[in-house]
C-alpha cells in the first residue's frame, strides 16, 4: 500500500538551496548529507540531490503541491517578497483548481494548488 511521496528534485548548492527553502518557504531540515538534502513542511517532505552540472534553463524539475490554505499562502508569500513564477500568479485554473508557482534556485517548478 501506498503511503506517501517524496519528490526528488536537482540541486546545485546545497546551502543556497536550504536557505531558500528555510528562509523563503518556511520549511526545516529534516536531514542533511553530503550531497543530499532532506527538507519538510506541514507534514511533507521534498528531498534534494547534488546536480552541479544542471543548467537551471534546462531544468524540468517539478512538484504539485496540494494546500488547504492556498490564499493565506499565497499572502504571505507575497508579504516576504518571494518572486511567484511569472506565468503562475494565483489563479482558478478551468480544470477546478486555484494555483500559484514559483522556481526555486535551480529552477525546479513547484506549483501549489486547492481544489475551488
Amino acid at each position: 500500500m501506498l503511503t506517501q511521496v517524496h519528490p526528488k528534485l536537482p540541486m546545485r548548492d546545497l546551502a543556497a538551496t536550504k536557505s531558500y527553502y528555510q528562509d523563503q518557504l518556511g520549511f526545516s531540515v529534516a536531514g542533511e548529507y553530503p550531497d543530499y538534502l532532506i527538507l519538510e513542511k506541514d507534514g511533507i517532505q521534498l528531498h534534494f540531490f547534488a546536480f552541479r552540472d544542471l543548467d537551471p534553463l534546462e531544468n524540468y524539475g517539478q512538484v504539485y503541491i496540494r494546500t488547504n490554505a492556498i490564499e493565506a499562502l499565497y499572502q504571505s508569500l507575497l508579504d516576504r517578497k518571494v518572486p511567484i513564477h511569472p506565468n503562475g500568479p494565483l489563479q482558478t485554473k478551468p480544470w477546478g483548481q486555484k494555483e500559484f508557482a514559483l522556481l526555486d534556485p535551480d529552477h525546479n517548478l513547484l506549483t501549489f494548488g486547492q481544489a475551488v
